[in-house]
This record gives C-alpha cells, structure tokens and sequence, in this order.
C-alpha cells in the first residue's frame, strides 16, 4: 500500500510540478508512531501529540510550524485567495529570503 501510495503521489507531483503549481501533502492526525492499543490491541484510533509531517513542494518560501487550524489558510495563500476573518490559524508559509 505504501508503494502504491508512493507511486501515485509521485505522479501527482510531476504533474503540478509540470504546471508550475505547488503541492501541499499532510494529514489531520499522524497514530503511526502507536498503531495498536496497548491495552485492547485493537486498532488506535485516538488521536496522539505526534507531530505530523507537511510537505510543501514548489513553495514561494519556506515552512513554519504550525498546527491544523492553519492548513487552510496555507491553501488560500497558496491560491492568492483573502482568508476569512472567522479563520484563526495563519499560513504556514513564511516568506523566502
């Protein structure tokens, strides 16, 4: 599954690459680093305080840290788009040297 996921994303980025756009892949929760309840050892659902990796390619700068709250104000900066008032987080994107 890993390399299938590998593979596709791979192509995914080689056509936004093509395009001249840019990339954002992350996720809501990470659970890799605890896949197994210890006590059930049924599956973790629960969400742990493992960071989660954001990956940015073709980025206009670099990345900060951030938290989920921020993931979409990151997109609309990506698009050019006004973000929302209502919005608490900021863009991850902090501008190139």
């Amino acid at each position: 599954a890993v390399e299938t996921v590998d593979t596709c994303l791979g192509r995914i980025a080689d056509a936004v690459a093509a395009k001249g756009g840019a990339l954002l892949v992350t996720a809501d929760h990470g659970n890799c680093e605890q896949m197994r309840d210890p006590v059930t050892g049924g599956p973790h659902t629960a969400h742990t305080t493992n960071p989660v990796p954001v990956l940015l390619m073709n980025s206009p700068g670099a990345l900060r840290d951030g938290r989920l709250a921020d993931i979409a104000p990151t997109l609309l900066a990506l698009l050019g788009l006004p973000q929302p008032a209502e919005m608490t987080g900021v863009s991850l994107i902090t501008p190139a040297a």
